[in-house]
């Protein structure tokens, strides 16, 4: 086993890794940029090394600094965690020019499977269903007016390369899709440098179903149960729950032999996740992401497999811990992501000090966080605070649950989505589980609604709990800044 291993990310997941390392006996290197010398993450590594300015280009994405701090460190392994540089082949072969050994698959695999065009060609020689269209990069209007053709509109652009749904453009009709593929291009050249698009063809009301992947070095591949995250707005994912509400033993068979086949046919080793779309009564391959997902504590919850530290020691050779039979599903659980951001506009940021922080705990909740009180969340990363996950004997409990740990979590000084999340735990078409990817904009309405409900029905409890530890001047003026947002929600909902 490693003794020592850098962690090129921050935040949450940064702190995650750091755990398991702490658990196993192994030394954690943690990197940060000067916007991060205050981090909790720095201050938990047993070691941790500045390298540079906020800005990710000059810091978290720089291969060569991680590089040259795993060597100065003695640090064995690297552990990308999720975003920044998760899912950059180069880094795998800077690691390997080093010995230094990168925690995930191989470089070739991770830009196989980075392009959305060359990924589906792979899955669909595998044998793993894939949406209709989508497996020729498209040159000009004519080809992509003929491919819609084919497959039947609606259809939607997409860029072949990167992820997030970001330039993804629907298409309803011929007129439309000039404006739609140079809309794409744009995109997709401006935030990935590869212009390339591809037409495929648009699934109504699809449900985002996930199933994490465990393989190991001596041929060993399992899955580790599914997720669903059919809870987004402009394709980031805000709600997962393990199991799918939908799932059954024989669907659960059939769609996670196809993502361990969908493993197996690239070569895959460690951790990662096959993404299917379903709808009514079938799946397809959407996407593979190859490395660990944000939401990988509610499959731990549900399994009782602790993901990280499995690939740690499938980085460092050994076998998996069990095989297909000894993974089971036990009860339910549900994540929140908690970001720093508006939900009441847009979800528009919001980052800045916290001036007030108690986390929610008791049975069945667990919270992966990087923040604390005082902390100041930067501008320049990713919104997320912290993650709140919850486990019940049930779906119904789960909720129940989560709405309890909601109104315990306190955070001062930053708008964060806990009112969207409380909203979400009263929403009938949710509590029936009647989800499909567009759920956040068909329901917005009823979303907005809710929130002021809840936000009116927990003013007390919050009240109470916020002077616990806020001192007694500050009493009043946090009154009146929760009194001022109910007031702006209720005029946007009257809007």
């Amino acid at each position: 086993m490693f003794k020592k291993v850098l962690i090129a990310n921050r935040g949450e997941i940064a702190i995650r890794v750091m755990r398991a390392c702490r658990e196993m006996e192994i030394d954690s290197v943690a990197v940060y940029s000067d916007a991060d010398k205050n981090s909790l993450f720095a201050k938990y590594a047993d070691e941790a090394y500045n390298i540079g300015e906020p800005s990710p280009a000059k810091s978290y994405l720089d291969i060569d600094k991680i590089i040259d701090v795993a060597i100065k460190s003695g640090a064995e392994a690297i552990h990308p965690g999720y975003g920044f540089l998760a899912e950059n082949s180069l880094l795998g072969e800077e690691c390997e020019k080093h010995g230094i050994k990168l925690v995930g698959p191989s470089g070739r695999v991770i830009e196989e499977m980075g392009s959305k065009i060359t990924s589906k060609k792979l899955m669909k020689r595998a044998g793993v269903p894939v949406v209709p269209g989508g497996s020729k990069a498209i040159d000009n209007v004519e080809e992509a007016a003929k491919m819609a053709e084919i497959v039947g509109y609606p259809v939607i652009i997409k860029a072949s390369a990167g992820g997030g749904g970001i330039g993804m453009r629907t298409v309803f009709e011929e007129d439309e899709l000039v404006r739609a593929i140079e809309s794409t291009k744009s995109v997709a050249e401006l935030n990935f440098g590869d212009s390339t698009v591809f037409v495929e063809k648009y699934i109504e009301e699809p449900r985002h179903i996930e199933f994490q992947i465990l393989a190991d070095e001596h041929g060993n591949t399992i899955h580790v149960a599914d997720r669903e995250c059919s809870i987004q707005r402009r394709h980031q994912k805000l709600i997962e729950e393990s199991p799918s509400p939908i799932m059954t033993d024989e669907l659960r068979a059939e769609m996670g032999e196809a993502a361990i086949k969908a493993a197996k046919s690239i070569g895959y080793t460690n951790a990662g996740t096959v993404e299917f779309i379903y709808s009514n009564g079938e799946f397809y391959f959407l996407e593979m992401n190859t490395r660990i997902q944000v939401e990988h504590p509610i499959t731990e919850a549900v399994t009782g497999v602790d993901l990280v530290k499995e690939q740690l020691k499938i980085a460092a050779g050994r076998e998996l811990c069990c095989e297909q039979n000894e993974i089971s599903v036990r009860g339910h659980a549900i994540e929140c992501r908690i970001n720093a951001e508006d939900p009441l506009n847009d979800f528009a940021p919001n980052p800045g000090k916290i001036i007030g922080y108690r986390s929610p705990g008791g049975n069945g909740v667990r919270v992966d966080s990087g923040v604390y009180n005082n902390y100041t969340i930067p501008p320049y990363y990713d919104s997320m605070i912290s993650k709140l996950i919850v486990w019940g004997r049930t779906r119904k409990e789960a909720i129940a649950r989560m709405q309890r740990a909601l109104s315990e979590y306190i955070i001062l000084g930053v708008k964060t989505t806990i009112p969207f999340h409380k909203s979400m735990m009263v929403n009938q078409h949710f509590r029936d589980a009647s989800l499909h990817t567009h759920f956040v904009d068909q329901y917005k309405n009823e979303i907005i609604e809710n929130m002021e409900k809840v936000i009116a029905k927990d003013r007390d409890m919050e009240a109470r709990l916020k002077s616990t530890f806020l001192p007694s001047r500050k009493v009043a003026a946090v009154s009146a800044a929760v009194s001022n947002y109910m007031s702006e929600s209720i005029k946007k909902t009257e809007e």
